[in-house]
């Protein structure tokens, strides 16, 4: 057997999906959107989000998005396009996220090349100054302009918080969202199908305050970890364990927890610190910082210290364990979302469904 690798169990994915499919539905959500990027939309994931109940899948990279054709959902990119990828977006995606007009003109143009129509979310910029249209007049506009295009459909209005700025979103901002679509309907009689209220950090919000006209949400870390990223808190019935890291002891032997000799930068440029501890029994596993940061695992076993790493090891203290680590053992970590990214960005680590 591979290691490093992570497992994915399959059915707690599932479940989580289906938790908050019901819990999005009754607070108005009528559609949501599984973020796949986490897990560089692997189709076999994918299909445990279809399986839950989501009404779109999501992701930042039209490489991504590719993947995913054999899935009749919605497909949505949700970074903004660059003007290099046109063509590929207009093709993969049924709708992107937009804040620029001469995006958009392109994204026209090579729509009425394709011979389709592309869907477009305006995304308005209520404070988080990641993307999205900061002035009001811009954003009508725009609205203007996409309405006057032939190849381009105005599907709605959106926004993205916590990602930057870590503004936490409220009922009074996301009202604002809902001011947008209503103007959007008093200065041209249109109708956006689609008020997006954001990620993951707009979940704490449901069942507790109403989210003002929004009907669409895009959750990843939700799905995937069961946690509402406003706070950091775990939803009721949610897993946060579904995935767990397993890496493979190549050195165990006894240290100083302190290096013995005059210390400078360490491979990454930075300077490190250290504890003195005293002589502890130290285990060097087989991944590294290339794979997964160091603060981004968790031990299984909760006695195990991680003391940091290199590019391809790291190097924990397994002094205080009850159990009796042996050179060829494998140590179990659980991961955060970050974790999670990496694992299944690195082409070094493998992946298991079970």
């Amino acid at each position: 057997m591979s290691y490093p690798k992570v497992t994915l169990k399959k059915e707690s994915i599932v479940n989580n999906v289906k938790i908050f499919k019901k819990l999005t539905s009754e607070n108005g959500i009528d559609v949501l959107y599984g973020v796949t990027k986490v897990f560089c939309a692997n189709p076999d994931i994918a299909q445990l989000y279809i399986e839950g109940g989501v009404d779109g899948l999501a992701d930042s990279r039209i490489q991504n998005l590719k993947k995913l054709q054999d899935f009749d959902v919605d497909k949505v990119l949700l970074r903004l396009p660059q003007h290099s990828e046109v063509d590929e977006v207009v093709r993969y995606a049924d709708i992107s996220l937009n804040s620029e007009l001469s995006t958009l003109e392109k994204l026209n143009e090579a729509a009425q090349k394709a011979g389709c129509k592309h869907r477009v979310i305006l995304m308005a910029d209520l404070g988080d100054l990641r993307e999205g249209f900061f002035k009001e007049e811009e954003f009508y506009e725009a609205v203007e302009k996409v309405l006057a295009m032939d190849a381009l459909i105005l599907e709605g209005v959106g926004v993205n918080l916590t990602c930057y700025g870590a503004v936490i979103p409220k009922p009074h901002i996301l009202q604002r969202l809902k001011d947008y679509k209503d103007g959007v309907k008093e200065r041209f009689d249109y109708d956006l199908k689609i008020v997006s209220g954001g990620n993951s950090s707009s979940v704490y919000l449901l069942g507790k305050e109403k989210l003002p006209g929004v009907n669409n949400l895009r959750l990843g870390e939700s799905l995937v970890r069961g946690i509402e990223t406003a706070y950091g808190e775990q939803v009721e019935g949610t897993t946060s364990k579904a995935w767990v890291l397993h890496a493979q002891i190549i050195e165990l032997k006894e240290k100083p927890s302190v290096p013995t000799e005059e210390t400078g930068m360490d491979a990454f440029g930075k300077k490190p610190t250290f504890t003195d501890r005293g002589i502890r029994k130290r285990a060097l596993i087989a991944i590294g910082k290339q794979d997964v940061g160091n603060d981004c695992i968790f031990p299984v076993d909760e006695d195990i210290i991680v003391l940091g790493g290199s590019s391809d090891h790291t190097i924990l203290d397994v002094t205080d364990s009850k159990k009796d680590y042996k050179v060829g053992d494998i140590v179990d970590f659980y991961l955060d979302y970050g974790g999670i990214l990496s694992t299944n960005t690195s082409e070094y680590v493998d992946l298991e469904l079970i």
